[in-house]
């Protein structure tokens, strides 16, 4: 029988690693063992349990909600072909840009090191100490965290922010462009009261869960944007070594983001079959209470925050072009781009 309760100590837990990972000037999370294949962070125990949790929801015939890039509508803008246009014609910021912001954005993950989650056996009929929803605020939200924004406890280490910072030195250069950059909220917007059957607190640790899951899935395709961009021969040429490093260190990121996928998926599943609490005495079933909202937070991410970003993305190319002597031409060429890919 499959374990399914786990001490934070557990799913805190390396491998044991033959070599540190480092590159570009960054020490960073993470190793590789003997043969010199990369492991991720705090997986020893945290990826069996995952594994077990998932399990056990399939014994009781309760399926796991897509979570996949199939979710989204549309592809990254802007896509491999026009990043690489731009690349061609001196507008290596626009990428530079999006791998700095995604670092900044990845570092303010570590504050889920910090948050003290609720105890959802207060709200929730069914027991889940044999669940991923019962092991939130015992190692999986910390260990979330610390492998966005870096273990405070071992400060040493540098995690996703200085991963994909590493990644944009290895293309660029250090401080090729200037690195002052502020990211655009990609959080969906306070809504008000959405679940007004539970206490506040309950409510916003899901709608957190929920949002956090839908970035990761966005992550996904930018990961497989980012590394095509990387290993074409076309690009980088200067830097074909150094590029190819990039595109594997985004590969590990890519691997160590799998475990938030896994345990966010187990999470809002589980979520969808319990039975909840409400704040008048009576009892909802989860699925009445999470699907309208998880719908919600799929359309917000996958319409809304996508259009928004691309106004802005792509307000950024037209301005690098006008400033040019023939940037109308460019800019055409650019949209072409554009136009072939949504009509392959």
């Amino acid at each position: 029988m499959a374990k399914l309760v786990y001490s934070q100590e557990e799913l805190m837990a390396d491998h044991p690693y033959a070599k540190r990972q480092e590159d570009a000037g960054y020490l960073m999370h993470g190793g590789f063992d003997e043969t010199g294949t990369y492991i991720s962070p705090r997986t020893l125990h945290r990826w069996p349990a995952v594994k077990a949790w998932q399990g056990a929801l399939k014994e009781k015939g309760v399926p796991l909600i897509d979570a996949s890039v199939e979710l989204l509508k549309h592809g990254n803008f802007p896509n491999v072909e026009q990043q690489k246009f731009l690349l061609k014609n001196g507008y290596g910021q626009s990428l530079w840009n999006s791998l700095t912001v995604t670092g900044i954005v990845e570092a303010r993950g570590r504050a889920l090191c910090e948050f003290t989650a609720p105890d959802f056996q207060d709200i929730i009929v069914d027991d889940i100490s044999e669940t991923a929803t019962g092991h939130l605020g015992k190692g999986l939200l910390y260990a979330h965290g610390a492998d966005e924004g870096g273990d405070p406890d071992q400060p040493q280490y540098g995690a996703h922010d200085a991963m994909w910072f590493a990644a944009r030195d290895l293309l660029f250069g250090a401080n090729a462009y200037p690195a002052d950059i502020e990211p655009d909220n990609i959080s969906r917007p306070d809504q008000g009261r959405l679940m007004p059957q539970l206490p506040d607190v309950y409510e916003q640790i899901i709608l957190l869960l929920m949002n956090v899951l839908m970035i990761e899935v966005r992550a996904e395709a930018f990961f497989s944007f980012c590394q095509k961009v990387m290993r074409d021969p076309d690009v980088f040429q200067d830097r074909r070594e150094a590029a190819e490093r990039a595109a594997t260190m985004v590969e590990r990121i890519r691997t160590d983001e799998a475990i938030h996928v896994g345990y966010l998926q187990t999470v809002v599943s589980e979520m969808r079959a319990f039975t909840f609490k409400t704040v008048d005495g009576g009892t909802i079933a989860g699925k009445d209470l999470i699907d309208p909202i998880w719908q919600g937070m799929i359309h917000w991410h996958a319409e809304t925050q996508h259009e928004k970003a691309r106004e802005l993305s792509y307000a950024r190319v037209r301005e690098h072009f006008e400033a040019m002597p023939e940037g109308a031409k460019l800019l055409d060429q650019f949209n072409a781009l554009g136009a072939r890919a949504k009509a392959a």
